[in-house]
């Protein structure tokens, strides 16, 4: 039986490693978050130090979506504001929205859970209620798994799925009572 020289084991093995590294690596650059157009190319016309960060994008309020704390939520764009005071933005993020939505116009919370699990049968946390479509009732969720998968198009479901993170921002300012107010 042939013996394989120890060097030889090393070098194949780091090859190996040094393979599936570049794998994920890819994989990981191919799931980062999408960056607007002008902050993922430099400006050839502007010279920039290189402790310079790109301007993230900037997703305004829409209009006529009240005024004062609030949580804004835009039906079709998939996204939400969390306004503090002075019409301040503390937080604005996507979703995933369930296929039962809420009407438009101005809601309330009027149910919070801490845990739970959701209508699809997730674990989750942070519930928050604000609206009640068919019988079924609407609210902000964030899976414990992290999960922000799209919801099964056979169920109804009226979940709005968000980040672990942007779903503990939205239970400090989302209490009994307060404003969620719905744009198309």
């Amino acid at each position: 039986m042939a013996r394989i020289k120890s060097s030889t084991l090393v070098t194949g093995l780091t090859a190996g490693a040094i393979v599936i590294i570049a794998v994920l690596a890819a994989q990981a650059a191919g799931s980062a978050p999408d960056q607007p157009a002008a902050a993922a190319r430099p400006s050839s016309s502007a010279t920039k130090s290189p402790s310079t960060k790109p301007t993230p994008k900037t997703y305004p309020v829409p209009a006529d979506s009240g005024t004062g704390r609030r949580v804004v939520y835009s039906i079709s764009g998939k996204r939400v504001w969390l306004v503090g005071e002075a019409e301040k933005v503390q937080r604005t993020y996507t979703v995933v929205a369930g296929n039962v939505a809420p009407s438009k116009g101005i809601h309330r919370v009027f149910s919070r859970r801490a845990s739970g699990i959701g209508g699809d049968g997730a674990q989750v946390e942070h519930v928050v209620l604000f609206a009640t479509t068919g019988g079924i009732n609407v609210g902000f969720s964030a899976a414990t798994n992290g999960s922000t998968a799209p919801p099964d198009p056979d169920k109804k479901t009226a979940a709005i799925r968000e980040t672990r993170l942007d779903g503990t921002a939205l239970w400090q300012i989302a209490t009994i009572g307060s404003t969620v107010y719905v744009v198309k």
